[in-house]
C-alpha cells in the first residue's frame, strides 16, 4: 500500500501526515515535510531493474484486521493480557495479573524485539489492544506496531503548527480511535487500524499552555489537562469522543465570585497562573466520577505574606489538591487541598488511586495519592472526606498532620522571603513525582519509586533570573543525613500504613513500577539498568542495560498465549535532568537515542 496523504477540500488536514503500511512492506517510508510523502531514493543500488518483478512477500497475520472497539465494558474490565489505558484500570493501579513470567523464571527473560522511536525524551507509556501496541514519539510521531513482532503497522507525524516538541506521557484507546494530545496544544483522533485523522481539536494557544500528561476516555469523553504560566490559569477540558467538540471546562484556579475566588490574596484572575493538570486522571465508574490532580502555582511570590483582608486567604485553591468531578456535566462534586499555599514547588498532581482499605475499621474506597514530598494521603473517593496520612520520612516542610483532617502544619523555617537560605526536603524534582507506583490488591500492598533529595532555596541577586518568584533559585544537594544512596524502591502495606520492604542504591530511579502477579516488580533508573525484582522482599532477579535513559512506567501485556514486558526509553526529560548533579560519574550516550523494548522469556 503506498503512502497516504490525507486530503480534505484540497489541503492536507490539519497539517498532519498519516502513512499506512502492509508488515514489513513500505516500512521506510518517510514523510517530506508538509508538501507530501515520497518513497526513498533507490540509493547505490539503483533501485528495481525494470526488467523483472519482485516475488511477493510471504503472507502473514495482520493483528490490524482483529482489532475490535474499545468499549466501555473493555476499560472497566481489560482482559488481562491488554493494556488498556496509561495504568491499564481506570483506578490507577498500574499492575498486571499476568503470572507466565514470575520469580521463578525471571532469570530467563531476554529480549524479544526492541524498536527506535524518533530521538529525544520519552516518557510514554504504550497502549496495547488485540495484538497492536501504540506508542508516541518525541514531535509528535505515533506509531501502530505488531505487539509480538516489532512490525510497524501504521504511522502519523504531526506538523506543528506552532510551538516545539514536548513529551506526552499518555494516549487514550476509545471506540475505534486513538486520542493523542499534540504539542501544538490540540486533540487528535486517529482511526485505530490506519491511523487516519477522524478529527482535530484546538484545546488552546500552544503559547500560553502546553500538554505532556495525556487524556483520560470515559463515559464518551476525552478529558485533557493542560499546563501553563498564561494569566487566569489552566483547566480541564472535555471533548466529545465522536466529534471532538468541547462539551466542558473546569478551571483550575477558582475564578474570582465562585467558591475558594477568595483564596488568592486578593489577586485579579488575570495576575492568578499555575495550577496545571499535568498528569492524566482516574476514574470510578460506580461513582460516575473522574478525578484529578492539580499542580502549584508557578507565581508564588504574590501569595507568600497573607493581605489581612476579611475574608480573604493565600490558600491558593485549587492548588495541590485532588479533584472529583462528573464527566457528564464538568462539574466539581468534592475537592482536598492537600498543601494550601505551596511556596516550594512540591505538586500534589500525580496519579490518584482508587483502593478499598480499612480506616476506622471500616473499609472504603478511597482515593490514594503522594505529593512530591511523599507524603501518602488516602480519601474517600465518593466525599473526598479526609482518611489517612503516611510520610515517608523524606521531607521537612511538614512538621504535624492532623489526624481528623488531614491539615499540615508547616516548619517555618523551610518559608522563603526573609533573605536567608532555606533547606527544603525533597527537591522540587520531588521524592515522588509524576512517575507512578503500582498497587497489588491481593496484598494490598504499593511499590513506588522515590528519589532521596534535598535543596537549598538561595536568594536571588543583581536581577538574577530566580526559579520562584519568591526571590529564590533552587539547587539540588544531598540529604543532611545521606550516605550517597538516592535511589530508593519501597513497597508499602497499604491496610496497615507500614513499609514492608525498602532497597535502596547511589542511582536514582528514573521510571514507575510495574507490580505482576508473577511476584515481580520491575523499574529503571538513570544509568540505563532496567530490573525485575522481588515483589516480596526488593532483590533483584534479573537486569539488563539498555541503550539509553529509561523514564517512563513498565507495561506488561500478552499476545498469542506469550507474555511480554515493555519499557521505553529516552533521556532528556525534566527528572534525568534534575539528578545529574548528583552523579556526574555517570555518562549516558551524548546522542540521545529513544526506543522501546520488550522481554519474553527465552523460547
Amino acid at each position: 500500500m503506498r503512502p497516504i496523504r490525507l486530503m480534505l477540500g484540497g489541503a492536507i488536514l490539519a497539517g498532519a501526515l498519516a502513512i499506512a503500511f502492509q508488515p514489513a512492506r513500505n516500512a521506510q517510508a518517510q514523510e517530506s515535510g508538509p508538501a507530501g510523502l515520497r518513497t526513498p531514493p533507490p540509493g547505490p543500488g539503483g533501485g528495481v531493474s525494470p526488467y523483472v518483478t519482485i516475488p511477493p512477500a510471504p503472507k502473514r497475520a495482520n493483528p490490524l484486521s482483529g482489532l475490535t472497539p474499545v468499549t466501555d465494558d473493555k476499560l472497566i474490565h481489560p482482559a488481562d493480557g491488554e493494556w488498556l489505558t496509561w495504568r491499564r484500570t481506570y483506578d490507577d493501579w498500574g499492575s498486571s495479573p499476568l503470572r507466565q513470567i514470575n520469580r521463578g523464571n525471571a532469570a530467563n527473560l531476554r529480549v524479544a524485539w526492541s524498536w527506535s522511536l524518533p530521538p529525544g525524551p520519552n516518557e510514554m507509556t504504550p497502549l496495547v489492544h488485540d495484538g497492536v501496541l501504540f506508542v508516541f514519539g518525541y514531535g509528535d510521531r505515533v506509531q501502530a506496531l505488531d505487539a509480538a513482532t516489532g512490525d510497524l503497522l501504521w504511522q502519523y507525524s504531526r506538523q506543528l503548527q506552532s510551538g516545539q516538541p514536548s513529551v506526552k506521557r499518555n494516549v487514550a484507546l476509545y471506540g475505534d480511535r486513538l486520542y493523542v494530545p499534540t504539542s501544538d496544544a490540540h486533540m487528535v483522533a486517529l482511526d485505530i487500524k490506519t491511523g487516519r485523522v477522524a478529527w482535530d481539536h484546538m484545546i488552546g494557544d500552544s503559547k500560553d499552555f502546553n500538554i505532556t500528561g495525556g487524556p483520560l476516555a470515559a463515559k464518551g469523553k476525552i478529558m485533557q489537562g493542560v499546563g501553563g504560566r498564561a494569566p487566569g490559569g489552566n483547566f480541564i477540558v472535555a471533548l466529545d469522543a465522536r466529534t471532538g467538540e468541547e462539551a466542558w471546562r473546569f478551571h483550575t484556579i477558582a475564578q474570582p465570585g465562585e467558591p475558594g475566588g477568595n483564596s488568592w490574596n486578593g489577586l485579579p484572575l488575570e495576575k492568578r497562573n499555575g495550577a496545571s493538570a499535568w498528569t492524566a486522571g482516574s476514574y470510578d465508574p460506580d461513582l460516575n466520577l473522574a478525578f484529578f490532580g492539580v499542580g502549584q502555582t508557578y507565581d508564588t511570590g504574590p501569595l507568600l505574606k497573607p493581605v489581612n483582608q476579611p475574608g480573604v486567604t493565600n490558600d491558593g485553591l485549587y492548588t495541590d489538591s485532588t479533584l472529583a468531578i462528573n464527566p457528564d456535566t464538568g462539574k466539581l462534586v468534592w475537592y482536598f487541598q492537600h498543601v494550601p499555599n505551596d511556596q516550594w514547588d512540591l505538586d500534589w498532581v500525580f496519579e490518584r488511586q482508587l483502593i478499598p482499605l480499612p480506616v476506622n475499621g471500616t473499609t472504603r474506597k478511597l482515593a490514594v495519592t503522594s505529593g512530591k514530598m511523599a507524603i501518602y494521603e488516602g480519601l474517600d473517593a465518593a466525599t473526598g472526606k479526609y482518611g489517612f496520612s503516611m510520610d515517608l520520612g523524606l521531607q521537612n516542610v511538614v512538621s504535624a498532620i492532623d489526624p481528623k483532617t488531614g491539615a499540615k502544619t508547616i516548619n517555618p523555617k523551610t518559608l522563603p522571603g526573609d533573605g536567608e537560605t532555606k533547606l527544603v526536603c525533597p527537591h522540587a524534582g520531588g521524592s515522588k513525582n509524576w512517575l507512578p507506583g503500582s498497587y497489588n490488591g491481593e496484598t494490598k500492598t504499593l511499590y513506588v519509586s522515590l528519589v532521596e533529595s534535598c535543596m537549598d532555596l538561595i536568594p536571588v541577586k543583581d536581577g538574577a533570573r530566580p526559579s520562584l518568584s519568591s526571590g529564590v533559585k533552587w539547587a539540588v544537594r544531598p540529604r543532611l543525613d545521606s550516605d550517597g544512596q538516592y535511589g530508593r524502591v519501597e513497597a508499602i502495606d497499604l491496610a496497615t500504613r507500614k513499609v514492608v520492604w525498602t532497597q535502596r542504591q547511589r542511582i536514582p530511579i528514573t521510571t514507575g513500577v510495574l507490580d505482576t502477579a508473577g511476584g515481580l516488580v520491575f523499574e529503571g533508573s538513570m544509568d540505563r539498568w532496567f530490573r525485575a525484582r522481588d515483589d516480596t522482599n526488593g532483590k533483584v532477579l534479573w537486569q539488563i542495560r539498555l541503550n539509553d535513559v529509561p523514564n517512563a512506567a513498565p507495561i506488561s501485556y500478552m499476545v498469542n498465549g506469550r507474555q511480554y514486558i515493555a519499557m521505553t526509553v529516552g533521556n532528556g526529560g525534566a527528572i534525568p535532568s534534575t539528578w545529574w548533579p548528583l552523579i556526574p560519574d555517570i555518562q549516558n550516550p551524548p546522542d540521545r537515542s529513544a526506543g522501546l523494548w520488550v522481554f519474553e522469556l527465552a523460547r
